[in-house]
């Protein structure tokens, strides 16, 4: 990444465009710019939920996804840029693996709720989500996007909702214990 911001007021974003990593220009409804800011959002959602009491494991498994999608952010923002590499598909495979081992299996949907940690993390995973619908309409019109940053977010989608069951049974602040689930026709008859 070529240059670092040493002044962020720059006013050259005055015009309505921005500046890309390999330093063209576009307009900032550019599909590129949409998908860089939807991955900066999760970003900033996932510190807020590192604000948050959280196991020590979860906590370090988010700092370094945070790292990893600064590095997603950075490799949108250079066309053609690599930056984002398969191991941090691994990690997010093992992370997903080991922490839906400790949970029951589901047997009704649940809602995004229960703890504050937990809620945070849904909310996570549904921007995880638009960011990837953003990779990949951007990817769909651009050659130049890889299939790990779009990889990467489906993943980390999965893992959000996986660390919101955790989360809920964490019990870090006295409220926690289960998922809450959906009151279905089904649930209803039972």
């Amino acid at each position: 990444m070529a240059n670092r911001l040493t002044q962020i007021a720059t006013r050259t974003g005055d015009d309505g465009t921005t500046g890309l990593g390999d330093g063209t220009r576009v307009p900032k409804h550019h599909l590129r710019v949409q998908a860089m800011g939807d991955v900066d959002e999760l970003n900033s959602h996932i510190g807020v939920l590192l604000a948050e009491p959280l196991p020590d494991e979860v906590r370090q498994l988010l700092v370094v996804i945070q790292h990893e999608l600064f590095n997603l952010g950075g490799e949108l923002s250079i066309p053609g840029f690599e930056l984002l590499k398969e191991p941090a598909l691994l990690r997010l495979d093992e992370a997903l693996e080991h922490h839906n081992a400790q949970l029951p299996r589901l047997k009704e949907f649940i809602l995004p709720a229960g703890t504050r940690s937990a809620a945070l993390a849904h909310v996570c995973r549904t921007v995880a989500r638009r960011a990837e619908r953003a990779v990949v309409l951007l990817s769909s019109q651009d050659d130049t996007v890889r299939s790990t940053p779009r990889q990467f977010l489906n993943r980390l989608s999965d893992l959000m909702f996986v660390l919101a069951r955790v989360l809920n049974r964490a019990n870090l602040d006295g409220l926690g214990g289960d998922d809450v689930y959906w009151q279905s026709e089904r649930l209803a008859r039972e």
